[in-house]
């Protein structure tokens, strides 16, 4: 037993000194809080006079999150509050890139795709060249028509889609694509009389032709995108595995009809369903779009329809039908959560929504710093009172004590550390707080113990008999004790915390 509790102390210690060693060595350390290290404050609210409803708030939201969190913003603020949305940049210092992080709109545009690459990581080799090329395939998706005429067999040309590459996370990217022709293949299809649906699937194949027009970047960092409807433009899309070179907007996401989008099982995985409005404000305009590409011309040449938003594709589903009619089914290899998003895009596309930057504040980072310090002072002035009047009573046990929290220390900023690196953590000041009282926590478990420890001493037993003893008999109060704390911090962590 008592090799066990050397082991394991030794082990304690090495494990405390390794990680801090280590976060020091590569210079991690914590990241502060908007509150410690300033930063901007942007209220965001709907232009008068539109009409919008809560979910279109909600994607809003959680656009402005995808933009931020892509460029490695430290733990934002991003909260809706009734029909604002605020949100809080640690470390942003630039009002200008402020505005472009949170410049979202919620405008759905339907987009013909004339190519796409694949997104990959650069790597060791890729210093000796500029340029890639891949010739893998891959799923995109497929628009299937519902249409009310008798459902007939069909053979389409299939998709000729440059494909990807594994895509490494983080928004640096290097960009392996080669331009593409449609190809003619025979494709299969099926008919369920009890729907009136048709469905083609198509086998997708990259082609390289030298001869093509379309530029996509062969090497490229993601910048911040602005949709511009007008003009053709280079877009990734949601998960930057896949930049693509669509045309100018032919239609937007009012041809919809609004909360008609649902994630459904179609075919036997997730996809999703929309209801189109009829005549010229839907079906026509839709149709339009769907002719092109189902026909593969000049303006489409991918057969591919990007549905995007905020300068960011969604979906870029092939065309297997030249003329929808009262909905469209849009299936491909999704995830039901996947499914699920997609569809609450193309609701919002129903009902678009602008917003407007109603306020931005810069938070001082003086006032942080001096925060910082007053919390590190009265911190450092708080522990050596408590270091002081454990000396005084418990003599040499103080030693102890001192030992636990010097370990105590290293693991908490350690942690720390590494969440801020590897997870966007911020250190704010309630945190800071927050890791005094729990000195105090810590503190607290040695004085349960010593005072068992003291007692049995008192009675006549050996330091040796009451440190097991008294161990044995505290353990329980203290995990008792700390059982409360956990509680009472999740309770703070659940209703304080933001997203």
């Amino acid at each position: 037993m008592h090799r066990k509790l050397v082991l394991s102390l030794v082990a304690s210690v090495v494990v405390a000194v390794g990680l801090l060693g280590t976060n020091l060595l590569l210079g991690y350390h914590p990241a502060l809080g908007l509150d410690l290290r300033g930063g901007i404050s942007v209220t965001l609210r709907p232009v008068p006079g539109q009409e919008y409803d809560n979910s279109s708030l909600s994607l809003a939201v959680e656009r402005i999150r995808e933009r931020v969190d892509s460029f490695g913003v430290g733990e934002p603020e991003i909260v809706q509050q009734d029909d604002a949305i605020v949100v809080n940049l640690p470390g942003v210092n630039d009002q200008k890139k402020a505005l472009e992080l949170v410049n979202v709109t919620g405008k759905v545009y339907l987009r013909p795709v004339l190519a796409c690459g694949a997104v990959t990581p650069p790597s060791d080799d890729d210093a000796a060249t500029s340029t890639t090329t891949g010739t893998e395939t891959t799923t995109a998706g497929t628009v299937v028509a519902n249409s009310d005429a008798p459902a007939t067999d069909a053979t389409t040309p299939a998709t000729a889609d440059a494909t990807l590459d594994t895509a490494a996370s983080g928004p640096s990217r290097r960009v392996s694509t080669t331009p593409t022709e449609p190809v003619g293949t025979d494709a299969t299809s099926t008919t369920t009389a009890a729907t009136s649906t048709t469905t083609v699937d198509a086998t997708a194949t990259s082609v390289v032709d030298s001869t093509s027009t379309t530029v996509v970047p062969t090497e490229t960092t993601q910048p911040i995108a602005f949709s511009d409807p007008a003009q053709s433009q280079v877009l990734y899309n949601r998960d930057n595995t896949e930049v693509c070179q669509v045309g100018p907007s032919g239609g937007d996401g009012t041809v919809f009809v609004k909360d008609s989008a649902a994630a459904q099982i179609l075919g036997g995985s997730w996809g999703v369903t929309v209801e189109l409005k009829d005549g010229g404000g839907g079906e026509d305009i839709w149709n339009a779009l769907a002719s092109t590409c189902f026909n593969g011309g000049e303006t489409c040449p991918s057969r591919r329809l990007a549905i995007e938003i905020d300068g960011v594709i969604q979906s870029a589903p092939t065309v297997n039908a030249d003329n929808f009619s009262n909905s469209v089914q849009i299936t491909g290899s999704f995830s039901k959560n996947e499914a699920e998003k997609l569809a609450q895009v193309l609701n919002s596309g129903a009902l678009p929504i602008t917003l407007q930057n109603e306020a931005i504040e810069n938070v001082s980072a003086t006032l942080g710093e001096d925060s910082l310090k007053a919390a590190l002072v009265s911190g450092a002035i708080g522990v050596a009172l408590v270091l002081l009047f454990m000396i005084l009573y418990y003599r040499r046990l103080a030693v102890v004590v001192v030992m636990g929290l010097l370990i105590s220390g290293a693991l908490i900023y350690s942690a720390s550390a590494m969440i801020s690196e590897f997870y966007n953590g911020v250190l704010s000041l309630s945190g800071i707080a927050g890791l005094i009282v729990s000195i105090g926590v810590t503190v607290d478990t040695y004085v349960v113990f010593f005072e068992r420890l003291k007692d049995d001493v008192r009675i006549g037993r050996s330091l040796k008999n009451s440190a097991k003893r008294g161990f044995k008999s505290a353990f329980r109060t203290v995990m008792i004790a700390n059982a409360v704390s956990l509680i009472g911090a999740l309770v703070l962590f659940y209703l304080s915390v933001g997203a």
